[in-house]
């Protein structure tokens, strides 16, 4: 996993979650408390309500994401930079200023006069975004986007998420960001839910992750919660986030999510890295095949399967199936211990064969249920 030196600030396994806070100067923008077109009273805000309160770093958008509203052409954006200029440089604090766009000659505006970070909510759809990124040498977060500067975050399977943020490439210093929200009528809740329970597959890409999961419609709608009432599940959620392997939240509730993000940090199991005699090893965080399936090549599915553990009890077994069980685990290398209930556990894929190899219609059922749920 890389580590990335944002303007100082670094981001990574083995750095503290950090926090994102963020600056509308946009009127159009959803969450009001964060908006501002007044640089004096922006400032304030920044420094009151984001430094002081744990943000390391700042995001100032310029205009709404929301689909609903007409999106701002590269001028447009950048008749709305001198406010986010002037804000950043009347904030006394010390923070990170991050610029969210999708244009390169925004951003590349933005780092001339003093930003140090962008966010790209299209993914790199503009071509030259990743070469102004490489040559002010700064992050940037990609968030996954098709290729259309007009639909940023509208995708919706996780495999196609994945996928998007490879588009036009990445910058050593890139952050990757699978796009949680609404961005499409066709994306649903049940996306973001399994993009979510998936996330872990995406260190794969070897990138730190950024997650914008403050009160979104996929977390508040399991409680039943409207946007005011949602901070609780956003909460919750930023600590299985954490530990999931996200690196940066963004959030308007900065103080709660840096509280919540640094329980899920501390309960992280810890993952060793070394070099040992010039060999890099690096312990992976692999729960499921479709974890492990990320490491290897596509026709290498088995190997994901071998390097993923299932375990189960059984019960209600009678002495032959019993002995079967054993017999069969032992030939298999699937260990097989007690009697009521009989603990099994194995990689996936010989948990499989165990299955197979049984005489017993109820234990290959049973078996086979196991290991397709540890995919």
């Amino acid at each position: 996993m890389r580590t990335v030196d944002a303007a100082g600030l670094e981001i990574g396994d083995d750095q503290p979650p950090r926090i994102m806070g963020v600056l509308n100067v946009s009127q159009e923008s959803p969450y009001k408390p964060s908006v501002f077109d007044d640089p004096g009273e922006a400032a304030a805000y920044v420094d009151e309500q984001l430094i002081d309160q744990g943000a390391d770093i700042v995001d100032v958008g310029l205009e709404s994401a929301n689909k609903k509203f007409e999106v701002l052409s590269a001028e447009e954006e950048l008749e709305r930079l001198d406010t986010a200029i002037e804000t950043m440089e009347s904030v006394s604090g010390d923070a990170v200023f991050s610029i969210e766009t999708r244009y390169h000659e925004v951003a590349e505006e933005a780092l001339k006069q003093g930003y140090e970070m962008v966010n790209d909510i299209c993914g790199f759809a503009d071509p030259e975004m990743p070469r102004v990124c490489e040559e002010y040498d700064v992050a940037v977060g990609k968030m996954a986007s098709p290729p259309d500067l007009e639909r940023p975050g509208a995708i919706e399977d996780v495999d196609d998420i994945y996928d998007a943020l490879f588009q036009n490439g990445l910058t050593e210093k890139t952050i990757i960001d699978p796009a949680f929200g609404g961005w499409s009528e066709d994306k649903t809740i049940e996306d973001d839910r399994e993009t979510f329970r998936r996330l872990r597959e995406f260190r794969a890409i070897g990138q730190p992750m950024l997650v914008s999961i403050n009160r979104k419609n996929f977390l508040r709608s399991i409680a039943g919660r409207d946007t005011e009432g949602a901070l609780p599940v956003s909460l919750a959620a930023t600590s299985m986030a954490v530990e999931r392997g996200a690196h940066i939240i963004r959030t308007h509730d900065v103080a709660e999510t840096r509280d919540a993000a640094l329980v899920g940090d501390t309960f992280t199991p810890d993952r060793t890295t070394a070099t040992i005699d010039g060999v890099e090893v690096e312990e992976l965080d692999v729960r499921t095949v479709g974890d492990a399936a990320r490491y290897v090549e596509e026709d290498e599915r088995e190997l994901a399967e071998s390097g993923v553990t299932a375990a189960c009890e059984l019960r209600g077994l009678d002495e032959r199936s019993l002995t079967e069980l054993r017999d069969c685990g032992q030939d298999l290398d699937v260990a097989v211990g007690g009697s009521e209930p009989v603990f099994v556990a194995g990689s996936v894929s010989a948990v499989r064969a165990l299955a197979e190899a049984v005489d017993d219609d109820r234990l290959t059922r049973s078996l086979t249920a196991v290991a397709e749920g540890s995919r």
